[in-house]
């Protein structure tokens, strides 16, 4: 990556030239429950063991992306951002998100079980934090044995009672619990209540935001012997209390074609999955959003009507700019992507 030094002599390059597909450097978060397994995922040297999150595309304040190859390496995402905004992420996009980089995308390795969790949607969000509320995604990439998720309710309850059972450690049986292996897909709609448990590996698509209201910790002390703060009832606003039939994304594989995962208000995600022979071509013609690529298996060459070509491996996401017109992804091998836009 070229130094921060670089920008002032980058910021004629910044406006100038073509667009093309753009890597960033990975910001690792290392947590408490994090596992051994985001570094092996990703090829990166040497291993650091408990590392939680990997923040592969993000517009965080404080966590800016900075892109990894390319002439443009070494400059931050908001700065692309603001110099090249409509061709970056397309016009309506940027009309409505301004420089605010509108998704955040992760990967998250838990050792141990994370704590019972809800976000507030874009109207409490901005009430109480001047931030987008925080739906988001889940694609299980891989799952040890006995490895399981919370997600929304299993049976009613109150406002008024919920409380109670966070107090009486009887909070967990109240939510729906889901073995889950790789492959499953989950989408969790701001308000809904949900938990990553132990020995998940997930790619995680959301609004950018980083606003979480933690509910229940399961009495968990720290090294101190602290406990965690909860906000029991701040989430209390936030909560979507209904229960629902199910909350697990079903579909059904298509080597070598698209198939459609998720259609909400705030990303679009596709998984296209190919065998080492095909070729997949992806028209973005009528599409006014930047493209992210996520490759959780295999390795291909992503090819632009720009002439453009980058490499993207295991463990590595690309954002393609919204000026693109179309794309050629040529696998080297059995390749698992996942595509997501703004819709």
């Amino acid at each position: 990556m070229s130094s921060n030094s670089n920008n002032k002599i980058g910021d004629s390059s910044i406006n100038n030239g073509t667009l093309y597909p753009f890597k960033f450097e990975p910001i690792l978060k290392p947590v408490i429950w994090g596992g051994s397994d985001i570094c092996r995922f990703k090829n990166i040297e040497p291993y650091q063991e408990g590392i939680g999150e990997s923040w592969e595309i993000s517009g965080v304040r404080g966590n800016i992306s900075h892109i990894s190859n390319g002439h443009l390496a070494g400059i931050s995402l908001d700065e692309l951002l603001n110099q090249r905004g409509e061709e970056l992420v397309g016009k309506t996009v940027y009309q409505k998100f301004g420089n605010t980089f509108p998704l955040l995308i992760k990967f998250i390795d838990a050792r141990d079980d994370l704590s019972i969790q809800v976000h507030p949607d874009d109207e409490l969000g901005k009430k109480r934090h001047n931030s987008f509320g925080k739906t988001e995604m889940w694609y299980v990439i891989n799952a040890t044995p006995g490895a399981y998720l919370y997600s929304g309710f299993r049976e009613n309850i109150t406002p008024e009672e919920y409380p109670e059972t966070v107090k009486n450690n009887t909070f967990t049986n109240k939510l729906m619990k889901y073995d889950v292996s790789a492959g499953d897909v989950f989408y969790l709609p701001a308000g809904r209540v949900h938990a990553i448990g132990a020995g998940c590996f997930i790619a995680e698509i959301q609004q950018t935001s980083d606003i979480t209201y933690r509910i229940y910790d399961y009495n968990r002390k720290d090294a101190a012997g602290n406990s965690r703060e909860l906000h029991t009832e701040l989430a209390k606003d936030a909560i979507d209390f209904k229960v629902y039939d199910s909350y697990k994304t079903e579909y059904e594989k298509n080597i070598n074609h698209p198939v459609k995962l998720v259609t909400s208000p705030y990303f679009i995600t596709y998984l296209l999955e190919m065998d080492a022979l095909t070729q997949m071509d992806r028209d973005y013609t009528t599409l006014d959003s930047f493209v992210i690529y996520i490759c959780m298996a295999g390795r291909c060459t992503v090819k632009d009507d720009k002439g453009n070509g980058e490499r993207l491996c295991q463990g590595e996401s690309m954002l393609i700019p919204a000026d693109t017109k179309s794309v050629t992804i040529i696998p080297d091998e059995a390749t698992r992507l996942l595509e997501t836009y703004v819709g």
